[in-house]
């Protein structure tokens, strides 16, 4: 009797893994097709050709807490694409969205070059939480005027795409787009493959290099390794939010009792000047025995 092992499948949206699935040179094809899936969706052109700048290598290790498994390719007009998979919510998304923007914008210049040198950079931040408050699975961001929607800039542009969000999205039979490609990275079911594989041919070449990946005994390590540091780091920065909302809490109750004494020592200082008065004694008195202002002493006299 021949005994069958069943390997379980990698998560997709590890960082490292993904990196591994979209983020190799071989996988190129792999990479483009989901981003044209992505800009077709946002009503834009379709890319021809990409260059990766960052492929990834042995040097991509997941246990170095500094590396950012990002990646990022130029296309033949020379704009810039940044895509990022976010396992845990990391906090001020929005700030470090704009930060890692500026930086791949500013970086395109060396000092002394001219401003029109600078091109198109495009972010993709695949969030495994919910960011904005809104039920669509895509956003797009770009800059423009306010009420008149006037662009200011087509340089910037910034996608979020939030991986809960598709809970209440089944899987389109016979229907293509970069729904199928999210479901897969969301982590379905390896039976439903074949129906994402039939809507997105694209998706099986990252279907086979993900099976590949599981059963590969280095690759488990260097997976294994890296969802150990993210959710070490997950959970560190969530210790570290709630120890701050406690100290806030705590900070907050110690000035109310600070503020209530305060205010306590000020009414029995008011009841001691108004029953001198009662009792007829002198101003510049009172304002000696309560530690009240002249003006404060004559204004309980009204």
């Amino acid at each position: 009797m021949e005994l069958i092992l069943v390997v379980e499948m990698l998560d997709p949206r590890n960082d490292f893994l993904f990196k591994r699935i979209f983020g190799s040179e071989e996988n190129r094809d792999v990479l483009l097709t989901f981003l044209n899936r992505t800009f077709e969706e946002a009503g834009k052109p379709p890319l021809t050709e990409i260059v990766l700048l960052n492929p990834y290598t042995d040097k991509d290790a997941p246990r170095d807490k500094q590396s950012i498994l990002d990646i990022r390719a130029r296309t033949s007009e020379g704009q810039l694409i940044n895509v990022e998979m976010q396992l845990f919510n990391k906090y001020d998304m929005d700030k470090r969205t704009l930060f890692y923007w500026s930086k791949q914008y500013a970086g395109q210049l060396y000092e002394g070059q001219s401003y029109k040198l600078l091109r198109k950079c495009v972010t993709i931040n695949i969030l495994n939480y919910s960011f904005l408050r809104n039920s669509r699975y895509h956003n797009v961001f770009h800059l423009a005027e306010d009420r008149t929607g006037i662009p200011f800039s087509d340089d910037m542009e910034l996608h979020f795409l939030e991986l809960p969000k598709l809970d209440e999205h089944e899987i389109p039979a016979g229907s293509g787009g970069l729904v199928n490609w999210l479901l897969f990275l969301k982590g379905s079911n390896p039976s439903q493959w074949e129906v994402l594989a039939m809507n997105e041919p694209g998706l099986k070449k990252a279907m086979t290099t993900l099976e590949f990946l599981s059963q590969d005994k280095e690759a488990r390590l260097q997976y294994e390794a890296r969802q150990k540091y993210l959710h070490d780091e997950a959970s560190m920065i969530e210790g570290a939010r709630e120890e701050g909302l406690k100290l806030g809490k705590a900070e907050g109750k110690a000035e109310g009792k600070a503020e209530g004494k305060v205010e306590g020592e000020r009414q029995k200082a008011i009841e001691i000047a108004r029953n001198m008065l009662n009792m007829g004694l002198e101003i510049e008195v009172i304002v000696k025995a309560s530690g009240l202002s002249e003006s404060e002493v004559r204004s309980l006299k009204v």
